[in-house]
């Protein structure tokens, strides 16, 4: 099961955090974006399993849209995000559940080496743990800063920092500690705080509501890594992989 599991996790994260634009983002309304989404994750799922047409998929594409379609009707903050992220994890958790042998159904045990083939799904499951660490996690602290961030681009830009420099700063304390964590250094995450805190100490210093948005953003942001890090070395130990 927890290959099925991995396959359609892996294609999930993908089609919701590196296949969709910014562009489908912004016109997300519109219920030909919305379809064109579905298809992505249906084609995603398929494409990871290994499968040409699964009814049990084409219900896990529709139950997609129909979750991304309430998650419109509220306020698109924080916890509407995360409540909106559960319910499709428990959607794949469903289907595996329901139909156990997608993958030893699909076309990649059989064209794969068996120790290859073996392999795959852990692998997978490596790589979504890293988007939602990284790609995710800007999302989801991005609107948990939300409230604060107009002050933080004004300051940003009176102090003439680099344009999209807090993203990039962002998601490598985030790669970088989950890769710490899995790599068995969790560590190294202190001293990836302590080197932030020292190169931030100057630009905050002077200012408390700078210095208070650097703090919660880094550890809301340190916080989503480490536990991203640690789920996904919790699921493959469970799978049978790497403690």
């Amino acid at each position: 099961m927890y290959q099925t599991a991995a396959a359609l996790l892996f294609a999930h994260v993908l089609a919701d955090f590196m296949l969709q634009s910014d562009g489908m983002i912004r016109e997300k309304r519109r219920p030909l974006v919305q379809l064109a989404h579905a298809a992505i994750v249906l084609a995603a799922s398929l494409a990871a399993l290994g499968q040409v047409v699964a009814l049990p998929v084409v219900l896990l594409a529709v139950a997609h849209l129909g979750i991304d379609r309430v998650k419109l009707a509220v306020e698109d903050t924080i916890r509407p995000f995360l409540i909106d992220q559960g319910a499709h994890l428990i959607t794949i958790g469903a289907i595996a559940v329901a139909a156990p042998t997608l993958w030893k159904d699909g076309l990649w045990p059989d064209l794969l080496p068996a120790k290859v083939a073996d392999l795959v799904p852990l692998a997978m499951l490596y790589v979504a743990g890293f988007i939602v660490a990284v790609r995710t996690g800007g999302f989801a602290v991005d609107k948990l800063l939300a409230p604060y961030t107009p002050y933080w681009k004004r300051a940003a830009i009176l102090s003439g920092g680099l344009q999209n420099g807090g993203l990039l700063i962002g998601q490598l304390e985030r790669g970088l500690t989950y890769l710490l964590v899995l790599a068995g250094y969790p560590t190294g995450v202190a001293f990836l705080i302590a080197a932030k805190s020292i190169l931030r100490f100057n630009a905050s210093k002077d200012d408390r509501r700078i210095a208070e948005y650097v703090i919660i953003g880094t550890l809301a942001s340190v916080g989503w890594a480490l536990a991203a890090a640690f789920a996904t070395g919790a699921l493959i130990t469970l799978a049978g992989g790497p403690p």
